[in-house]
């Protein structure tokens, strides 16, 4: 009866061991495709027009308007402009690569800074009080 009882029960545990090896082995691919994919995106493409991301943290005491100027390929004019809260960040996505005007405007009116840029890369640009 004992040996019986081995018997049967010997299948299940074949069957059981044999599942979870395959969804093991599942999850393992399901993880690297997705590091493949994540690296793929993240490498940048030194024949990309564009920059990715332009973000401008604001560590002054107000708010600021942070504004930039400039031409894309065709000659049309970009103006982008973005309101910053105070310790906060903002972010521009798929800028065309140039060089830019930027000002930096206080919540009065008053220019805090000027001047030019060249964007050809992903950048954090922090304003402080100099």
């Amino acid at each position: 009866m004992k040996n019986t009882l081995i018997l049967l029960l010997f299948p299940i545990i074949s069957f059981a061991q044999s599942d979870l090896q395959n969804v093991l082995r599942g999850g393992e691919l399901l993880l690297n495709g997705l590091s493949v994919l994540k690296v793929a995106k993240s490498a940048p493409r030194a024949d990309s027009k564009v920059v990715e991301s332009v973000c401008v943290k604001n560590k002054l005491v107000d708010k600021i308007t942070f504004r930039i100027t400039g031409k894309n390929e065709e000659g049309d004019d970009i103006k982008k402009e973005l309101v910053v809260p105070k310790d906060g960040k903002e972010c521009l996505f798929v800028l065309p690569k140039g060089i830019y005007t930027y000002e930096v405007v206080l919540p009065n009116k008053d220019i805090y800074k000027k001047g030019e840029y060249k964007f050809d890369e992903e950048v954090i640009i922090t304003i402080k009080d100099d």
